[in-house]
């Protein structure tokens, strides 16, 4: 029988905690072949990726967001900025970055944000504008006009500090901020480390707890990055149809 070990499953999943940051920072170095620069010295990642565009960087400040995505202005687009408090799940960032680092992913635009929310029956909170969370912990606003836009996301229980925020400048590709909205929604509950369960806001949390092998949970990474790897391998070239001669005709 092989060895089993206990996860708590947790939801809502923004009220998970952050989780592991390899979740996020393995496949962007090992499947979408981000390079990685820092002192080590200092506690801090910074990845870069393959043109050069985008980075990464990870800096425990209890003063700042911990993470912070930058996309250089080019040819076709102006720069953009997105960071995350260090409470923001893994699992939310990495529907960001697995958006962003997808080969064939959509033009600068995409969905509108607010579509997966509506459908998780989010709705706006009275004399705010957005959308909030059915249980009125987490909300979305999109601030600003175009040009000087902004959209927000934070998470807090009132009478309490809050727990976590995220920003996305208005020039930020919308198709990667809707994998985010729509990650955010989503009602499967995260895993996590029973030892690991946040002190913040408990009651406002359902937590379950199921055994499965010790060996499944170690590889779920490595099964993860494998996965993402696969976006970046092309399919092979289809081969030619051989040349079929025109019947010939008969008398």
């Amino acid at each position: 029988m092989s060895e089993t070990i206990e996860q708590a499953l947790v939801a809502p999943r923004y009220l998970a905690g952050g989780g592991d940051p390899g979740w996020v920072t393995v496949p962007l170095h090992r499947a979408a072949g981000w390079s990685y620069g820092h002192d080590p010295l200092m506690p801090r990642v910074i990845l870069t990726s393959p043109d050069q565009l985008t980075q990464l960087r990870i800096d425990p400040d209890p003063d700042d967001p911990w993470w912070t995505i930058r996309h250089a202005r080019d040819a076709h687009r102006p720069g953009w900025a997105a960071t995350f408090g260090a409470r923001t799940p893994v699992e939310i960032i990495a529907a960001f970055t697995d958006a962003l680092t997808d080969p064939p992913g959509p033009a600068g635009t995409g969905a509108d944000p607010f579509v997966p929310l509506r459908e998780a029956e989010w709705d706006t909170p009275r004399h705010l504008y957005g959308l909030a969370s059915p249980d009125g912990i987490a909300l979305v606003e999109h601030l600003g006009t175009a040009g000087n836009d902004l959209w927000t996301v934070e998470t807090a229980v009132i009478e309490s500090p809050t727990i976590w925020r995220a920003y996305f400048t208005g020039s930020t590709p919308t198709h990667l901020i809707t994998a985010f909205t729509r990650s955010l929604a989503d009602q499967t509950p995260v895993a996590r480390d029973p030892s690991n369960i946040p002190g913040f806001a408990r009651d406002r949390m359902s937590v379950g707890t199921r055994r499965v092998p010790a060996a499944d949970v170690a590889s779920a990474l490595e099964r993860r990055v494998r996965a993402l790897a696969a976006r970046h391998t092309a399919p092979p070239a289809a081969a030619p149809a051989p040349h079929v001669p025109p019947p010939r005709r008969t008398r």
